[in-house]
């Protein structure tokens, strides 16, 4: 294990993925600086533009992770907000050895016996427009940012109170 993942032990983590330049895939990016201020000081924080293999990296170490990002389903109007577990990504489908998504970079882990958070919430708004070169978001991606940030806050607040109820000794009898 390294230094840097056992300093990591027993912490949380928010990733937030996406994109700047390109409007609505900086949902998450804009969710993550927004809760910030108010976890710093106990959560840790990561922002990038990667994808696949380079999130093993990223997770490992921590026991808990809050993964913010934009999704383009077309099954749920723009601003709704999508909620998963690690359970949700079980079924490795890569379709091809070029590509890995959540649910194959959680099986590497597993299959690696890597130190991987044992619970990983995903926080995904669908968005409109997560392709053209632009820094503001679509107006429904926009008027729903409030609502991701809220059950953000929501999701790290029962995470930070299981990580309390963990690490308080129970009294022998």
């Amino acid at each position: 294990m390294s230094e840097d993942t056992a300093r990591r032990r027993t912490k949380v983590v928010v990733l937030a993925l996406g994109n700047d330049i390109l409007g609505d895939d900086a949902v998450g990016f804009l969710a993550a600086r927004a809760i910030r201020p108010r976890y710093e000081h106990v959560v840790d924080f990561v922002e990038t533009g990667e994808a696949g293999l380079a999130l093993v990296e990223l997770l490992e170490g921590y026991d808990k992770a809050l993964i913010l990002d934009a999704a383009v389903t077309g099954n749920h109007p723009p601003g709704m907000v999508l909620e998963y577990t690690a359970d949700n990504f079980s079924r490795v489908v890569a379709p091809s050895p070029h590509y890995a998504g959540l649910p194959e970079v959680l099986d590497l882990a597993r299959r690696l016996g890597l130190d991987f958070p044992r619970i990983i919430r995903v926080l995904a708004m669908e968005v409109e427009d997560p392709y053209s070169v632009r820094e503001e978001l679509s107006p429904a991606v926009s008027a729903a940012l409030p609502s991701f940030i809220q059950r953000a806050q929501q999701v790290l607040d029962g995470f930070l109170r299981a990580t309390k109820e963990e690490s308080t000794p129970v009294a022998p009898h």
